[in-house]
């Protein structure tokens, strides 16, 4: 018999988070749970599965912290006795202002949604997390939140954004240093910009027509970096060389480019 693999992906209703579902669902032998504000949605319900594979869908809107609770009880309720993979993926993109006309209450609003909702959810996932053989979870950041690259990012414009994806690494690091059976680590999903709503938005400002990137390229490199942890670091000369499959030591307590998976720098 197979081995099923669990994954649970908060807010799939569209962009990466739809495409990862997708994507997983497309593979044998997953099960895959998404959350969405309403636990409802008939166009994810009506997608088409590999062999062995099927989704579960459950309502988690990720400002209200008692969500993720609820829902896990729900799905232990319903059979669910481990989890494999988390990507924390839902999350909100206040407006790019920066620091001295930053509305503060949306600032707030996305610290709630883009740290306080994937802690709600690590809290609520843990027990079946340690239950799992090879549990990873997986934080989908930005390169904003990098404050070592600030600068040459030129981050600094969009502090309401970059400050609530720091919480989220920072989170992230103190699982991996707490938890040493747990792999985690987290993902900026593209090179630059990836082609969702809030991706294209931002490459607008920034005088593109969309982001460069596809929700379906950012998907694959995810799930290829879940799954295999083949990461490929720029060489001095610029070109790119697998150099391992990466482990606990290696992976867990970075942050990478998805895409390319070069490592960012905190």
């Amino acid at each position: 018999m197979a081995t099923q693999t669990v994954v649970f992906i908060s807010g799939v209703s569209r962009g990466i988070g739809r495409t990862l579902a997708e994507t997983y669902l497309s593979k044998p032998n997953h099960t895959v749970i998404g959350s969405t504000r309403s636990g409802n949605n008939d166009e994810l319900k009506a997608l088409s599965a590999a062999n062995g594979s099927n989704i579960i869908l459950v309502k988690i809107e990720s400002a209200t912290l008692s969500d993720p609770g609820e829902a896990i009880k729900e799905l232990t309720a319903a059979g669910i006795d481990h989890v494999d993979v988390v990507i924390a993926n839902a999350g909100v993109s206040p407006a790019i202002l920066p620091p001295a006309t930053a509305n503060l209450e949306d600032a707030a609003q996305a610290f709630t949604v883009n740290t306080l909702g994937p802690w709600s959810l690590f809290q609520a996932l843990l027990p079946l997390l340690e239950k799992s053989q090879n549990a990873k979870w997986v934080g989908i950041t930005s390169a904003v939140a990098s404050l070592g690259a600030m600068e040459a990012f030129g981050a600094h414009v969009a502090p309401a954004y970059g400050i609530s994806k720091v919480g989220l690494n920072w989170l992230t690091l103190a699982v991996h240093c707490q938890y040493k059976w747990l792999t985690a680590f987290v993902l900026h999903p593209g090179r630059s910009l990836v082609q969702t709503e809030m991706g294209n938005k931002a490459a607008q400002m920034m005088g593109m027509e969309k982001a460069p990137d596809t929700k379906e390229k950012s998907a694959e490199s995810i799930i290829g970096m879940v799954s295999t942890f083949s990461i490929m670091l720029a060489c001095e000369d610029a070109h790119k060389q697998k150099v391992e499959n990466a482990t606990k030591e290696s992976t867990s307590g970075k942050m990478f480019n998805a895409i390319d998976g070069a490592a960012i720098p905190w």
